[in-house]
């Protein structure tokens, strides 16, 4: 285990190393799959080096989780009460596609979690998410209510939101296999869900 003096430069570029290269190696192949040696060899370091700065792989796991959850609710806490009601649910389509083509690894590693139960991350889900997701429908509540957006149950809204984008970064090989890859994928997503969506709730 590291000494609890401040680590040296060396010391954060190796943390940073392993969990980028932890990264890849659970978003590829799940936390069940993972291994450390699968990590140490993504990260051109041996298994002790690794192990010098974490316990072991579910710790690894969980830091990287944590550091995912604020930047995985930044989109939806950006969404502002006092906005256009449909801009506003519209950019955060568009911030929700925008992650998705920038952090692919990242979203696979939080379905990857979800679909095995939320065993390491079920705290966060509840303490972070839920409040989160509770204000943001009660406000689309409020904009239904005021006639500012089309009838529409705020909480498959946003499941419907998560699905459309995050799709593209899930199944990516998919999606790759069928539209060819390329910037032109997201740049098709966002005109067709910003016209599906903008089609669903204007009022």
């Amino acid at each position: 285990m590291p000494d609890t003096k401040k680590p040296s430069r060396i010391q954060m570029r190796n943390r940073r190393v392993i969990l980028d290269a932890a990264l890849e190696v659970f978003s590829r192949h799940g936390y069940r799959g993972a291994t450390l040696d699968q990590i140490a060899t993504e990260a051109g370091l041996s298994k002790p080096n690794i192990l010098y700065y974490f316990n072991g792989k579910e710790e690894i796991h969980v830091t990287l989780l944590s550091q995912l959850m604020e930047t995985w609710l930044d989109p939806l806490v950006e969404m502002d009460a006092g906005g256009d009601p449909l801009e506003e649910i519209l950019a955060y389509v568009q911030r929700k596609l925008d992650m998705t083509r920038d952090l692919p690894r990242e979203s696979r590693l939080f379905a990857n979690e979800i679909l095995q139960g939320a065993p390491r991350m079920g705290a966060q889900l509840h303490d972070g998410l839920k409040p989160l997701f509770d204000e943001k429908c009660a406000v689309i509540t409020g904009w239904v209510k005021a006639g500012k957006l089309a009838p529409v149950d705020p909480r498959h809204l946003l499941f419907s939101i998560w699905a459309t984008t995050q799709h593209y970064a899930d199944f990516e090989v998919q999606v790759d296999t069928l539209l060819g890859g390329g910037a032109e994928v997201f740049d098709g997503a966002a005109t067709h869900l910003q016209t599906m969506f903008r089609k669903l709730l204007a009022p």
